[in-house]
This record gives structure tokens, sequence and C-alpha cells, in this order.
């Protein structure tokens, strides 16, 4: 199981801290060496990071897609969440796509986090 990994913690961590490129790349790292259904889970929250990396580089047309993108993925029936509130995290990506697409600021909304349940 991908969660018992010490870089899948690692991960979230810097995706808390907001270190997109730092957390994309850890969990990369653990994306490709995960199989079905886990590695879905581990692409949307990938996704994620690069949107906000999109963001903060001043691509809103790739946040775009990529929010879309995520949503898409970790929204689909069986996803694993990995121990992690998915809900959260998609009700604060669907804020961030709701505001990109309708050409409001995106920093007005909940910046997506990632939190571990119980």
């Amino acid at each position: 199981m991908v969660e018992g990994d010490p870089r899948f913690q690692q991960a979230v961590d810097l995706f808390n801290s907001a270190e997109w490129y730092a957390a994309h790349d850890v969990f990369e790292e653990l994306w490709h060496e995960t199989a079905d259904p886990e590695r879905r889970s581990l692409q949307g929250i990938l996704q994620v990071a690069v949107a906000q990396l999109h963001l903060q580089r001043g691509n809103r047309r790739g946040a775009t897609i990529l929010f879309g993108e995520a949503l898409g993925r970790l929204k689909r029936p069986g996803t694993p969440d990995l121990g992690l509130d998915l809900d959260f995290l998609c009700q604060s990506v669907g804020d961030r796509l709701r505001c990109l697409q309708s050409e409001q600021d995106p920093e007005s909304c909940t910046v997506p986090g990632l939190r571990v349940v119980d």
C-alpha cells in the first residue's frame, strides 16, 4: 500500500505546504511504482499539484484543464482514497475550477489540501 511508504507522507506534507513542484516529484515517483486503482488516485493528486504550479506561473488555461482532469479521475467510482479526504480535495479543486471558468480569481477560493482521515 502506498500509504505505508514514507515518501507518501513526505509528498502530502509538501502538497500541504504549497510546495507544488516538489510534491509533484515525490507523488510522480510513487505513481511510477504503483498499480491501479491506487495509481489513478495518485495521478489525480499529481494533476492538482501541477494545476497549482500552472496557476503560480500564470497559465490559467493549463490549470483549468488539469483541475478538470483531476476531478474526473478522483471522483470516478472505485477510486481509493489512500487514507485521504478526497471529498475535501475535490471540493476545493471544484471551487477553483469554477472560478477559472467564470474568469474570477481562483486565489479567492480555498487552496487545495490533503487531509488524512482516520
